[in-house]
């Protein structure tokens, strides 16, 4: 990488055992430890050279822990020591135990930093340049095939701020049902933790769940130095002797071959688990498949009986809505039954009292005529009385005047005008009285 090639090569930090050019100063002589000086603080790096495109900055990523620090450092000293490396956000530094914090921009960038400052001397001490442990970082386990990077961020985005979501895949890019998921602090990765724990979190359509662990953090990078060992007496008694295979015969060779067994019974083992855990999957995708497919013929059933149900509710709503119907026609019939009752007694009232009224009113009317009849009589009766004669003429007055009353059915064979007409004689007052009777 030129990234990590430029510096070094132009601008190499002096580490235990290095020499420049003869290994003398400009004055022959060779530096003490303590004079050693950083020769590239007065360079700077450009971060945006060293930045991937879309790349998170300030991350737990770019986070390098310092160790072995010379008591009394302080943060200005420390973060002075990486000016080269752009500004840094955060810079801690522990002065009784000798041990500080600093984060850089960009993961590069902080690759860069360790590789050049690891080993620095710093007071007389060789400080160590590490990248600090990723508290926030959580392992992911039982992804499906078909879940990325943006649908695991997508994920666990409910849970806070995340700085890095990657799938991990093999040589060919083909997904390994692992993943890694970085938070920006520690309680949303810990809350992710619990709630992944506690309850059954599906990333898609296949209803296996996802287990959620912390993340193991190694070191691939650097590894474990000679340098770095504990040299103890456990050390010199395991070095004494060189690598090498174990003879035939030998004690060594005895035991290294029990070893052996037990490690390859352990690997059987292993591969037996695994086949038992892969025939349990596959039984158990079986199982969710009938299950599935029951469920959702379960699910057709109760659609069936709850269309049903409204169909059902719609035909008791239709016939109560035509039993409303019904007996508002019937109330409008009996209604209509009733005013016309009403109208027909209204109508045979008026009719009675009509006729009432013409068969009070008759008798007057009868009355008035026989007076007015009766005083025709009188009048003829008296004229010829005052006349002193009965001759036909009055004779014949009197009959014509009397002959309408007296006409009916057993009287039209009487003759009319003479004396025939009288032949019982005038009428007297008794006579008066039965026709006015009458």
């Amino acid at each position: 990488m030129q990234g990590f090639r430029g510096p070094q090569q132009n601008h190499g930090l002096n580490r235990p055992g290095d020499h420049m050019g003869d290994g003398a100063n400009s004055n022959g002589q060779q530096p003490e430890p303590s004079e050693q000086t950083n020769p590239n603080a007065a360079l700077t790096l450009d971060p945006q050279s060293f930045r991937k495109p879309g790349e998170k900055t300030f991350t737990q990523r770019s986070r390098l822990f310092v160790g072995n620090l010379p008591t009394g450092v302080t943060e200005e000293e420390l973060e002075k020591l990486f000016a080269k490396y752009g500004k840094a956000s955060e810079v801690f530094v522990n002065k009784e135990r000798g041990f500080g914090f600093i984060r850089l921009e960009t993961r590069i960038i902080a690759e860069i930093a360790r590789s050049e400052l690891d080993d620095f001397v710093v007071k007389g001490r060789p400080i160590r340049v590490r990248f600090a442990t990723h508290g926030a970082a959580l392992s992911v386990k039982n992804l499906p095939e078909f879940v990325s990077n943006e649908l695991l961020e997508e994920a666990f985005a409910i849970f806070g701020q995340i700085e890095r979501a990657v799938v991990i895949v093999d040589d060919r890019g083909r997904p390994t049902g692992k993943g890694i998921v970085e938070f920006t602090t520690k309680p949303a990765a810990r809350k992710a933790l619990d709630k992944c724990s506690d309850s059954a979190y599906l990333m898609t359509a296949f209803p296996r769940p996802i287990t959620v662990e912390p993340m193991e953090q190694f070191d691939e990078d650097e590894g474990l130095p000679e340098k770095l060992i504990n040299k103890n007496q456990q050390y010199h008694k395991e070095r004494e002797q060189p690598p090498r295979f174990a003879q035939p015969g030998s004690f060594e060779y005895e035991y290294a071959m029990r070893w052996k067994a037990l490690m390859e019974m352990e690997k059987q083992q292993y591969e037996m688990v695994d086949r038992n855990m892969k025939d349990a999957q596959e039984k158990l995708e079986q199982e969710m498949e009938a299950a599935r497919h029951e469920h959702q013929v379960m699910l057709m059933r109760q659609d069936l009986l709850r269309r049903q149900e409204e169909l059902r509710r719609m035909e008791e709503l239709h016939s109560q809505e035509v039993q409303k119907r019904k007996q508002a026609e019937l109330r409008q019939e009996e209604e209509r039954r009733r005013r016309e009752e009403e109208m027909r007694l209204h109508n045979e009232e008026l009719m009675k009292r009509q006729q009432e009224g013409f068969r009070g009113s008759f008798p007057e009317n009868r009355e008035q005529e026989m007076r007015m009849h009766m005083g025709g009589h009188g009048m003829s009766m008296n004229r010829n009385s005052l006349g002193g004669g009965s001759g036909s003429a009055g004779t014949a007055g009197i009959t014509a005047e009397s002959s309408p009353m007296m006409s009916g059915s057993g009287n039209n064979n009487l003759p009319v005008g003479g004396q025939g007409g009288f032949s019982r004689g005038l009428p007297g007052s008794g006579d008066y009285n039965k026709q006015r009777r009458f």
